[in-house]
């Protein structure tokens, strides 16, 4: 128990053996701790296939990157992660895969994998911006409304913006999403097109591109809009796993990686314990707005 938990917290196997060496004078090698960590696979592919609830009100898809050796050479590759929350308001990893690079062909396997491990409705699904992902999520749950990250639409708008710009630029921006509903917000960005389509026109135009999922949280109160405009929810999981695997720059085997990330979320994943704060107030609002699908 103490190997696996020294593992889940990002030390590296050296580390581990000079641990275990200076606490308990006990020398364990390498392959030790390989053998004592790979006992951890059976249970991670069974906790990956696990039923699910039938309904989420929320579920966010993400995407982390990392590099593992694969016949020789060392590849870059897409670990999906998936996290909802169920009509209680408690949040649950419902799994995470390694696949090749990003791509919404993996993601509509991953959505099929939830619908066979018995997920019937989502109701609202938290995205980024990734072409073909709404086709995805719609070919699985036709009737599951999407949020794209607000977040990742102003990291993608910020990106070529010249330093001195880029304060009021923001501010402009924030006139935008803050709006307090949807004509505003088109309002507003008819005001920031006429300020900075000259110098970038491509911000205003990317925005009005991706507006069918920008703008759905407008139609819901705030408590509602607060959980799902942005990805923050899988963005602070994704950094707290970030941490733990940051020792291991290449992974040797996709089992490896895997084993690390679900030692990793186990430890993660203890502290959720409760339900949000607000829950009462949205799981109102979403039986308003979800009833006959409730």
């Amino acid at each position: 128990e103490k190997i696996l938990s020294m593992y889940a917290k990002g030390m590296t196997t050296s580390d581990i053996e000079s641990h275990i060496q200076d606490i308990y004078g006990i020398s364990v090698s390498d392959s030790t701790i390989s053998r004592i960590t790979d006992k951890i696979l059976p249970i991670a592919k069974e906790w990956q296939q696990r039923p699910l609830e039938s309904i989420y009100a929320v579920v966010f898809l993400d995407a982390i990157h990392y590099h593992v050796r694969s016949e020789g050479q060392i590849v870059k590759k897409a670990v999906y992660i998936a996290i909802g929350i169920n009509l209680d308001g408690r949040k649950d990893v419902l799994g995470m895969w390694v696949g090749e690079n990003e791509s919404a062909k993996f993601w509509a396997t991953v959505l099929n994998g939830l619908k066979n491990r018995g997920v019937e409705d989502i109701f609202i699904a938290c995205t980024d911006n990734l072409t073909g992902f709404d086709a995805a999520i719609h070919a699985v749950f036709p009737k599951t409304e999407i949020q794209n990250c607000i977040i990742h639409q102003l990291r993608n708008s910020s990106k070529y913006v010249s330093y001195k710009d880029l304060k009021a630029l923001m501010t402009d921006l924030k006139a935008v999403y803050a709006a307090v509903d949807e004509q505003s917000a088109l309002d507003a960005l008819d005001v920031f097109g006429e300020h900075w389509d000259k110098k970038y026109p491509k911000i205003s135009k990317s925005w009005r591109d991706n507006w069918a999922n920008l703008s759905t949280y407008f139609k819901y109160p705030q408590e509602v809009r607060r959980l799902i405009y942005t990805t923050n929810t899988i963005e602070g999981f994704n950094r707290q796993l970030r941490k733990v695997t940051k020792s291991k720059s290449v992974f040797p085997t996709d089992d490896s990686l895997l084993k690390m990330l679900y030692l990793a979320m186990m430890d993660i994943t203890k502290k959720w314990t409760g339900r949000r704060q607000d829950w009462s107030m949205i799981h109102a609002q979403m039986a308003i707005y979800f009833a006959e699908r409730m």
